[in-house]
């Protein structure tokens, strides 16, 4: 069965806290959390249940991927016995020893090109999952801190040391299960991995735009007659 896992790229630049954090902004904030969206999004229920769903809905591709790996494998397999075989010959035959070898390559590429459009499909539901999960994190994460009484919230990689009670992930699933309980695993005609950020990123640029449009006084207008050329 195939192991599902949230992606590495989940909606880290949608979120508003700034990875590059000053020493004064640190020592200005009175309360500082630490939380791991990853895991959080992997806890959360709309991605647990998503997950099963997907393993349920894609049961053949996920079976037929992982039976054809292991012939794929097997095949493999054979191949690099032929060259350990030929590497150990005295004298060596340098052109049959990289023919060996490229012959490896060449078939774990194909497989892994062939083992990858069977699990296309499951691959995509995955994304579009992640990505519904990805645009409404910030949503989550702000409530997190707001409930937790933190107004600087870090990245674990980004921290020495800790004790327990600053991670605030927890939290973050809590008010993530609130947020959004549930997702679609349905994807959309033509729906691209990301789309969904991407799409959500752009409404916030053209709303940040408009806020700033808003806020510029306008040009006050010219007075006194124009003038004339002759």
């Amino acid at each position: 069965m195939k192991k599902i896992l949230v992606a590495s790229a989940l909606a880290i630049a949608t979120l508003s806290v700034s990875p590059i954090l000053s020493a004064p902004a640190i020592a200005q904030a009175k309360g500082v959390g630490v939380a791991d969206v990853r895991v959080a999004a992997a806890r959360s229920t709309a991605f647990q249940t998503a997950s099963k769903q997907i393993e349920t809905t894609y049961k053949a591709q996920i079976d037929q991927q992982q039976s054809r790996g292991q012939t794929l494998q097997a095949e493999i397999n054979v191949l690099i016995a032929k060259y350990n075989e030929e590497s150990k010959k005295t004298p060596q035959n340098q052109a049959a020893l990289q023919a060996a070898a490229k012959a490896v390559q060449d078939k774990r590429q194909a497989a892994q090109t062939e083992l990858g459009q069977i699990g296309a499909p499951v691959d995509l539901a995955i994304a579009y999952v992640e990505d519904q999960i990805s645009i409404r994190m910030n949503e989550a994460i702000k409530a997190a801190m707001t409930a937790k009484k933190v107004d600087l919230l870090l990245n674990p990689d980004a921290v020495l040391a800790r004790e327990n009670n600053v991670d605030i992930t927890d939290a973050v699933v809590t008010e993530l299960n609130r947020i959004l309980p549930t997702v679609s695993t349905a994807v959309p005609a033509g729906y691209q991995p990301g789309q969904l950020v991407q799409q959500r990123n752009q409404q916030l640029m053209e709303q940040a735009r408009a806020g700033q449009g808003a806020a510029t006084p306008a040009a006050p207008a010219p007075t006194g007659n124009q003038p004339t050329t002759r």
